[in-house]
């Protein structure tokens, strides 16, 4: 089976839906949705079925500029896990596919923002401590957090983000916007891309992203939390892993963990509709991502959906 022929059924499902006037789809609905979300964003070369590749012992996972390679340095086994948490190998994946100046179609673009954000929910479900929260708290997160989870996955697969491509992914031919909302549009992706570039400028490494996205999980700031206290010992611990190894990593670069921080308020300046307006809407119409992040984490397992490494064409 081809991506070609399953973006074609996506798009016909959530098309037939739309134009039938409904304002969400039903749950049986987004079920095989999902399943072709995941089908593009798994690949099509992998066998099913296959198991996830034989992790490392905590504590013994190197690094040499930012690869989970043999190198100099051993991360403390917190970090370990979660680089193991990863559902493919987001530096590979970037090499093999997003080559910088490459300019992607618009189901190229569809597709890996798939991958990206649902990396992001599977990569949260594998961590520590997260699986133990309350689930009305892994959801209240992951709604809250998962735009800045998106933007920092981005920049680490160096994402193209050429305006052309986005804006036709994004449908403007299809709902013409006024003149005053093409400009907003624009400054959007604009601030986008700027946050991407600036975390690509930093050349975070592997450990670092992994910490970034737990500091930025492990907020306290998200609506209806049973126990923010303890979600925010999480975020402080995540925060102290990250200043841990960065301190022996880049012993030369004093300013960096601070430097580091500092890319996470602005992180938020994204808007997470304008994510789902460029990325999502071709693929899930009018169902809200939070609504998918949540049925994604309520019912994921139990769709033995494929956990494999991506292999790019």
């Amino acid at each position: 089976m081809n991506p070609g022929f399953l973006q074609l059924q996506a798009s016909a499902l959530t098309g037939q839906k739309l134009s039938a006037g409904f304002s969400s789809e039903t749950a049986q609905d987004r079920h095989k949705l999902y399943f072709l979300l995941f089908s593009i964003m798994f690949g099509y070369s992998v066998q099913r079925g296959r198991m996830p590749p034989t992790q490392p012992n905590p504590g013994q996972y190197a690094l040499t500029n930012g690869d989970p390679l043999n190198g100099h340095c051993y991360l403390s086994g917190y970090i370990s896990l979660l680089l193991r948490a990863e559902p493919y190998p987001t530096s590979r994946y970037g090499s093999q596919c997003m080559q910088p100046n490459n300019i992607m179609g618009i189901e190229n673009i569809c597709e890996l923002a798939a991958r990206l954000l649902f990396s992001a929910v599977e990569w949260a479900r594998n961590i520590p401590f997260f699986p133990d929260l309350q689930i009305t708290d892994q959801v209240a997160l992951l709604r809250l957090t998962w735009s800045e989870l998106f933007v920092l996955n981005a920049a680490q697969c160096s994402m193209p983000l050429h305006v052309a491509p986005l804006l036709a992914a994004a449908g403007l031919h299809a709902s013409p916007m006024s003149a005053d909302r093409v400009v907003a549009f624009m400054d959007h992706i604009r601030i986008f891309q700027e946050q991407v570039e600036k975390l690509k400028a930093l050349h975070v490494d592997s450990a670092e992203y992994s910490c970034l996205k737990a500091i930025v999980l492990f907020t306290s700031d998200a609506c209806g939390l049973s126990d923010a206290a303890h979600i925010e010992s999480l975020q402080e611990k995540s925060q102290c892993a990250l200043e841990e190894y960065v301190r022996s990593q880049y012993p030369n670069q004093p300013s960096r963990f601070g430097k580091l921080l500092l890319r996470l308020p602005s992180l938020r300046t994204v808007s997470s509709s304008v994510i789902e307006q460029l990325f999502f809407v071709r693929l899930v119409g009018k169902t809200p991502i939070e609504t998918l992040i949540r049925d994604m984490l309520l019912s994921g397992s139990s769709f033995n959906w494929p956990y494999m490494s991506i292999q790019c064409s």
